[in-house]
């Protein structure tokens, strides 16, 4: 009797057999209704959120409400989920988009004066102990994104900030290798010709 009542106090907390749950356990579990499975993917996989969504975006008021919007998103349309085990990059490519979303907004804004740049906070991207020459390369990545279209953008930071491989950039972005490549392209092109004028 206490040995039936124990296995489902172990999935309960996440666990099965004393082992952490996995993704697509964690997934099942959600799609059934458990609110203790929604939770548990949000505590393992809001720190990736939370960085991928600063690294897009640089500092923003609308940090928090877009990580919250992008675990909204994923939990109430888990049923679209094909693979429960790759909920993680899944959830990537829901923060791409949304981030996308707002890059959009934010440069409308801007264009119209109604929105003022936020400088990123470089010393938070460029963490300490990174070789000299990935550090100065990331440096003068950021110090050029806000001059770029949304999608160059976002293109840019999966590919070189994050190190994703091509084919992992399309899928987060939803669109085509070549498309990928055509942006990458141009990003890298308007780099080269901003630094070789010597623009800081």
């Amino acid at each position: 009797m206490s040995h039936a009542t124990t296995r489902p106090h172990l999935r309960l907390v996440g666990e099965t057999d004393g082992a952490p749950a996995s993704d697509a356990q964690l997934v099942d579990a959600a799609r059934a209704g458990a609110e203790w499975a929604k939770e548990a993917l949000y505590r393992r996989h809001s720190r990736m959120a939370n960085g991928l969504s600063y690294r897009l975006l640089g500092s923003d008021a609308e940090l928090d409400d877009l990580v919250q919007d992008c675990f909204v998103i994923a939990l109430t349309t888990l049923d679209r989920l094909a693979q429960p085990a790759a909920f993680s990059s899944w959830l990537g490519g829901i923060v791409v988009r949304q981030a996308h979303k707002r890059l959009r907004r934010r440069r409308m804004l801007s264009r119209l004066g109604l929105r003022r740049a936020e400088p990123v906070d470089l010393d938070a991207i460029v963490r300490p102990g990174l070789p000299p020459d990935v550090a100065t390369e990331l440096r003068r990545v950021y110090s050029a994104l806000d001059e770029l279209p949304p999608e160059e953008r976002i293109a840019l930071v999966l590919r070189r900030v994050e190190g994703l491989e091509l084919a992992e950039v399309a899928i987060r972005m939803g669109l085509s290798l070549a498309t990928v490549k055509r942006r990458l392209e141009r990003a890298d092109t308007f780099l080269a010709v901003r630094f070789e004028r010597g623009t800081p």
